[in-house]
């Protein structure tokens, strides 16, 4: 970022280079790969390309009218090559320049739109604006935030990844941030020092995705997969922490286990369980240990799937055209083995390539049906816990008006093929068992540290498709 006046010198420089992310766009982008060049060239050459220099002067590439940027992405020469793309802006006096990673070759160049660091640098840039802008008017005070941003940017994009963009919201803490460790043993993800009452928060959340046919020669598929997302609040430079993972006596085995970068060691047998092949006596089922030192923020300590054998809410699903109405009957049934409590449950009928319900005749056994404002939905609460038989049913006709733009349209959902949507959640609860034991959570560190752990079950894209319809194999938003 620099400030240039009207007479385009040179007054407050700040500047931050990532050689972890200049290493992986060689890697990427392989023989199409510029290096970016030093910082006095780049900022030179960046002038340059934006007409702050040498403006009198036409230079073809630069100032043909056959090229027209329509956006704020500039290809800068360098004397290595063209570097691009290079986010650039000006605002109150100051650009605002980044250099996002491109995951590809750059020769043909990918379109703006499939290069994801463009939108993370753009934010971090706005971000910055953000914080900089209520200053512009007193010289003294911009200089001091300047000054102060190096260090925010260490906690904000600490290895080259934007990981909180809202710089404003990081300023009160400036003072505790480290540009360097003080400790040589002080991993770069920990970015700051923790002061205070050790205390560790832990979270098992697991998703279950599933599409159900309700038909003999159609196999229904379900998928559960789960993250331990952990928050260590632990003094010290490179505190060292060890989780355990445990799993019922007749639990399902975790599979697919992808750890975080901060463990420090783990068992090969855990990571060798893998979904594609088929389970037998030898699958590690654990206890899962994770030794490792916590970043300073909130992170995934790890991921995994598993196969577990029914998913918890069995459906039926039945839509049947008669004349300029439909039949539906929707049948739902709690597995015995799911805990009866839900923080909420229910099940959406989107009605697609139709016009809004105009008349709506029908009978719940348990909970209650909503009509969505648009009037091409049923919405169909279940509450908090299915009934002592854990079966709830539905039973209605719907006719429908003229269709208009506003109503939803599927290209896979024509004629009778439908389904229904269930959304859930089950807080202190998991599908495959796993849990943390509190008393197995092990801190070398001095005091005695609060430890809270608590576990979810969530639904994602849990689909009940209509049986008297074809339905698809695969749908397009399953895996999304």
């Amino acid at each position: 970022w620099e400030k240039v006046s009207s007479t385009k010198t040179l007054l407050f420089p700040c500047h931050r280079r990532y050689p972890t992310v200049e290493i992986r766009a060689e890697t990427f982008n392989g023989s199409t790969h510029v290096p970016v060049p030093s910082d006095s060239a780049f900022l030179k050459a960046l002038l340059f390309e934006l007409r702050l220099i040498d403006d009198h002067i036409f230079v073809k590439h630069r100032d043909t009218c056959t090229r027209i940027n329509h956006s704020s992405v500039y290809s800068v020469r360098t004397e290595g090559g063209d570097l691009w793309p290079v986010l650039a802006f000006q605002k109150s006096g100051l650009i605002y320049a980044c250099l996002p990673l491109v995951e590809e070759t750059l020769e043909p160049r990918p379109p703006l739109l499939t290069v994801s660091g463009l939108s993370q640098g753009l934010a971090l840039l706005l971000g910055i604006v953000d914080y900089i802008s209520p200053s512009r008017k007193n010289e003294a005070e911009m200089s001091a935030k300047i000054g102060q941003l190096r260090y925010l940017l260490i906690q904000a994009c600490p290895l080259g990844t934007p990981l909180n963009t809202n710089i404003r919201s990081l300023n009160s803490s400036f003072d505790d941030i480290q540009e360097m460790p003080t400790d040589e043993n002080q991993p770069a993800w920990r970015s700051n020092t923790y002061k205070g009452k050790p205390q560790v928060n832990v979270c098992i959340t697991e998703k279950v995705k599933c599409m159900q046919y309700d038909k003999r020669d159609v196999v229904d598929v379900w998928q559960v997969y789960g993250a331990v997302n952990c928050k260590c609040d632990i003094e010290g430079s490179a505190p060292n922490v060890t989780l355990t993972l445990n799993l019922p006596t007749n639990g399902p085995p975790l599979q697919d286990i992808v750890v975080h970068h901060c463990v420090t060691s783990v068992d090969p047998a855990m990571l060798m369980s893998n979904s594609a092949e088929p389970l037998d006596d030898s699958v590690y089922n654990g206890p899962y240990k994770f030794p490792f030192i916590p970043p300073s923020d909130s992170f995934n300590l790890c991921y995994y799937t598993s196969q577990v054998p029914v998913p918890p809410i069995l459906g039926c699903y039945q839509l049947i055209e008669e004349g300029s109405q439909l039949k539906i009957t929707v049948n739902l049934k709690l597995h015995e083995s799911i805990k009866n409590s839900f923080e909420y449950c229910e099940a959406r009928i989107p009605f697609f390539n139709r016009g809004p319900i105009a008349q709506l005749e029908y009978k719940v056994s348990y909970g209650q049906l909503d009509l969505s404002r648009e009037k091409s939905l049923l919405v169909w609460v279940i509450g908090q816990k299915f009934p002592k038989s854990l079966e709830v049913s539905l039973t209605g006709t719907v006719s429908f008006g003229t269709a208009g733009k506003e109503h939803p349209t599927d290209y896979v959902c024509t004629g009778n093929t439908a389904y229904v949507k269930l959304y859930f959640r089950i807080p202190d609860f998991t599908l495959t068992g796993c849990y943390v034991d509190q008393h197995s959570i092990q801190i070398f560190v001095p005091g005695k540290p609060k430890i809270t752990a608590s576990r979810e079950l969530i639904s994602s894209n849990y689909l009940i498709w209509n049986s008297k319809a074809p339905a698809p194999m695969v749908y397009k938003t399953l895996f999304d």
